[in-house]
Formats: C-alpha cells, sequence, structure tokens
C-alpha cells in the first residue's frame, strides 16, 4: 500500500540549489519512493500532479509558498523524510556576535547586516528575479542572477542599470562565477593567478578554469555572464563590460573569452574592443570561425582545452605543450564490442561540455546527433529511439522540468545509463562528472551502481559495454579529485583529463570497432 504525505507551507521562501539538493536526499533514502521539495510554481504544481501528490490546500499556492511531498509504502519512512525536511529548513536561530549565522530576508537586510559586501548572488522565482537585482544594484552591489525564466527587456535593463553604475551583472541563469578567488555557485577551486576569463557559458567556464589549474597556472577572476548576453537584443553587455574589467585589472595578465558563436553583430563590438586593449586575449567561441585581420595580440582557440593551453602559453611561452592521449591504444576495448555495437552514447551533466563533445565526434566520427545541436542535420527530435552516435545534454529544461540538476542530483542519470546499455546497439557510453561547489559530494559513488547495472544488463545478452569518463576538478575540490578517478578506474572505466581527451578516446574506439 503506497502511503503519501503532502503539505503546503504559505509564504516560506527557499532558493532553487537548496530545495533540489535537498529532493536529491531524500529521494536517497531507502524505503523512499518520491520526494518534491519546491517552491510553487505552476510547474511544480503540474509535477505533483503528474506523481499523484497534489492536494487541494496546493490549487492556490503561488511561487513565495512551499511544498512538500514524501511518497513510500511504509509509514515510517515518510515520517523519517518529513524530518529531515524539517531539521534542513528550519531557520538557524539569529544571533548577535562574532561568528553568528543569521538569516537576512531582504537585500536590504542583508545589506545592514554586513555593509562589507559587495556581492549578491540571487536564487529566487524568475518572476521576482527582476526586481531583488535590482534592489541589490541600487545598494551599490555587483548582482550574479542564478535564477531563470527572466525577460530580454529585464535582462537589459539590468545590465544597463549595472554599467551605468560600474556594478556586474552575472546573469541571469548564471550558474558559475570566480570572483576574486571565491566560487560562486557550481565553481571548482582553483589556484590564482594571471589568467581572467569571461564565460557565457558554465561547464565551459569550469572547464577552462580546471585546465589552467592542471597546466600549472591560475585565474584572476572568471565573470559569468549568463547564457544569453550575447543575444542580439541583449548585446554582448556583460561580456564588454567585463573586458574592460579584466583589461583594467592589474592582476589579469592574459584575457580569455569563452562562449557559443555569437551574433555577427555582437561579435563585432566583441572585435572592435579588443582591437583596443594591451593585453593579449584568447578567443574561444566553440565552433566559431577565426576572423581575419585583428592585431597580434589577439589569438583564436577552437574548444575549451585549446583555450586554456593557449592562455597557459602566452604566460609561459617555454612550457611544453601536452601530447593527447599519448600511449593510448583503442585496440583492446574496440576488440570487446561486437558487429552489432556500432553506436556511441554520451550522457552529460554539463551543456557546454556535450557542445564541445559534438565539435570532436562530429569531426572524428561523421554525423552525431544531440539536444545542444544547432543545425538542423543534427538536431535530435527523439532522445530515446535516435539511432546512431547521440549525445545528450541532461541539464536542458526537457529533462530538468521539476527535478534537480544533474549536477546536484547525479542519480537522475543513471536511468538513462540503463535504458542505453540496454540497446544492442550501444557500444561506448561517454559520462561526465562535476566537482565542486554547488555538485553533489558523490557523484561518482552513485553512479557506479548503475554503470555496474548496466554491464551485468549487457553480459546478459553476450555483449560488452565501453564506459569513457571525464571528472572536472582539481586537486583541491573538496570531493577529493584523484578518489574519485581512481573509483572509475577500480571499476574498468577508462578516465581521461580533458572533455577533448575523453571524446577523442571514445571516438578512437569506436573508430577501430566499426
Amino acid at each position: 500500500m503506497m502511503i503519501k504525505k503532502a503539505e503546503l507551507r504559505k509564504n516560506m521562501y527557499f532558493d532553487s540549489v537548496t530545495l533540489m539538493s535537498l529532493t536529491g536526499k531524500i529521494r536517497e533514502m531507502e524505503g523512499v519512493i518520491d520526494a518534491v521539495v519546491s517552491m510553487a510554481t505552476e510547474m511544480n504544481k503540474d509535477l505533483l500532479k503528474s506523481v499523484g501528490l497534489f492536494t487541494e490546500e496546493m490549487e492556490g499556492a503561488g511561487p513565495s509558498d512551499l511544498l512538500l511531498a514524501v511518497s513510500s509504502e511504509k509509514q515510517e519512512v515518510v515520517e523519517e523524510a518529513y524530518k529531515m525536511i524539517h531539521e534542513l529548513l528550519s531557520p538557524k536561530k539569529k544571533v548577535q556576535g562574532k561568528g553568528a549565522e543569521v538569516i537576512p530576508e531582504s537585500v536590504e537586510e542583508a545589506v545592514d547586516l554586513i555593509p562589507e559586501a559587495n556581492v549578491a548572488v540571487l536564487s529566487v522565482p524568475g518572476a521576482y528575479a527582476a526586481r531583488e537585482a535590482r534592489k541589490a544594484l541600487e545598494n551599490g552591489l555587483h548582482v550574479m542572477i542564478f535564477s531563470d525564466n527572466m525577460s530580454l527587456e529585464e535582462e537589459r535593463e539590468l545590465k544597463e542599470m549595472g554599467r551605468d553604475k560600474g556594478l556586474l551583472v552575472m546573469g541571469p541563469d548564471c550558474g558559475t562565477s570566480f570572483i576574486s578567488g571565491t566560487g560562486l555557485c557550481f565553481a571548482n577551486d582553483v589556484r590564482r593567478g594571471g589568467i581572467g576569463i569571461v564565460g557565457a557559458s558554465g561547464t565551459g567556464l569550469q572547464e577552462v578554469m580546471v585546465q589552467i589549474h592542471h597546466l600549472g597556472e591560475g585565474v584572476s577572476h572568471g565573470i559569468g555572464t549568463g547564457g544569453r548576453d550575447l543575444h542580439e537584443k541583449i548585446g554582448g553587455i556583460m561580456m564588454l563590460q567585463g573586458i574592460e574589467a579584466l583589461n583594467s585589472d592589474p592582476d589579469t595578465k592574459v584575457l580569455l573569452l569563452v562562449s557559443k558563436p555569437p551574433a555577427k553583430s555582437i561579435a563585432d563590438k566583441i572585435f572592435e574592443t579588443i582591437k583596443k586593449i594591451e593585453k593579449p586575449v584568447v578567443v574561444c567561441f566553440l565552433d566559431g570561425e577565426p576572423v581575419e585581420g585583428l592585431p597580434e595580440h589577439v589569438h583564436f582557440a577552437k574548444g575549451l582545452y585549446e583555450g586554456a593551453e593557449l592562455a597557459v602559453s602566452l604566460l609561459q611561452p617555454e612550457k611544453e605543450k601536452k601530447v593527447l592521449l599519448s600511449g593510448f591504444d583503442p585496440k583492446p576495448y574496440s576488440d570487446l564490442l561486437s558487429e552489432k555495437q556500432t553506436d556511441l552514447r554520451g550522457l552529460y551533466c554539463g551543456g557546454t561540455l556535450c557542445a564541445e563533445g559534438l565539435s570532436i565526434l562530429r569531426d572524428a566520427l561523421g554525423p552525431v546527433k544531440s539536444n545542444v545541436a544547432k543545425k538542423s542535420e543534427e538536431k535530435l527530435t527523439d532522445g530515446v529511439k535516435t539511432k546512431g552516435h547521440v549525445l545528450l545534454d541532461l541539464g536542458e529544461d526537457e529533462y530538468t522540468n521539476g527535478k534537480p540538476h544533474p549536477m546536484i542530483e547525479p542519480s537522475l542519470r543513471n536511468e538513462h545509463i540503463l535504458r542505453e546499455a540496454a540497446k544492442e546497439e550501444t557500444g561506448v557510453i561517454l559520462l561526465d562528472f562535476e566537482l565542486g561547489y554547488g555538485s553533489h559530494d558523490e557523484a561518482v559513488e552513485v553512479t557506479l551502481k548503475a554503470i555496474e547495472k548496466a554491464k551485468i544488463l549487457a553480459e546478459k545478452d553476450d555483449r560488452h559495454l565501453v564506459f569513457v569518463a571525464y571528472v572536472l576538478g582539481t586537486d583541491l575540490d573538496k570531493q577529493d579529485y584523484h578518489l574519485q578517478k581512481r573509483l572509475l578506474r577500480e571499476h574498468g572505466i577508462l578516465v581521461f583529463d580533458s572533455n577533448k581527451e575523453a571524446a577523442l578516446a571514445a571516438a578512437m574506439i569506436m573508430k577501430k570497432a566499426v
């Protein structure tokens, strides 16, 4: 018998990252069938209806109200889950004095409590994000907006306001920044150094930062712009402002720009700006083409690894370049695949890593389908039924509506691993794992359970699956970078040091097999 419990808490707001993380923890509890801890947006109410946990009381709830729902076959499991929810969501006691933990309830209160603060990080329902960002700017704060669902008109207005005040407006839908050595939202712990980055993509910014770290250099600042900044209606305001800020920063010696190719009118503005600055600039527009007639201090990189490597070489020209996949022999792994195993499947948590993988694999293997593809002939229409080589960004809205992002809750990818493993044509499964702030503490451990089940599933059908992985992280990250890689290798999974190497290795195995 199914036991269900659902509650509505009026006027109790929590940010989406906290609620996504909490939902993931509750779903991991033994005996829990489903759980939803979220704000009462229309989308989340529809989610509750779809899983049979909606109540009449919730009908009139709004986005500032909190929804709680748990289902299990055992009453004691439901009660234990609710106990955990209440403990984790209980407001901390407000006390005075040094070291006290205080929970401000508005931007104004936060400013009063921490007058020396200069950055506000906002994660509120999209309908309120512009209002709160405006308050922060009026109080002289730089703003990072994790929230999405803001209109283009509101975004442009906020960025123009920030520019006029000399303040950064990072976002909306900005998942990563690294300001003066502090990572914001999803970010890795990297050493400080002379390379300043402006990035319009979250995992793209993370990837170049960790590769710079691995190559022995460091980052002065990593400024996230939000994914729509280079849209014609926004005009690249934050990208241009970030370039000017880093050019004026004495700690920044080299600039690195990371994005998917912008609209031509925006690209022209960017190139006109970087022509005038004195510092070396590396432009990494994924799949973009070099522009003729630019001065010698402007350099182009096709991919994320190349961008990081080129930026490092400008500071350390004597540094010897790493030979990618040195000594790697794909044949032993290709030989394990049958004639029917002709397809590669990439199941990504990072959207920009998926886009870079698509760029690499189309060149190496030929036609590849993906939900992040821009070309119509590559655009994926059905991630379940499509045959051939397929890359999925599981962080896209189609997979995360009403659910945590897979970087927060990696178990959401497990069902996709098992589904792809069941297909007789699947030969190689390519996975990424993101470490750092905001990401799950045990992403590898959670995923290994599904990988082992997938291997057993294939073996019963006289097939062997080859798993290829990349761990995005550094030795400074809290999840123990070297341990995560070792765990994967101990389970027979091929692990590489960059997203590029993992994609190339997967392609080499697949090419040898067909």
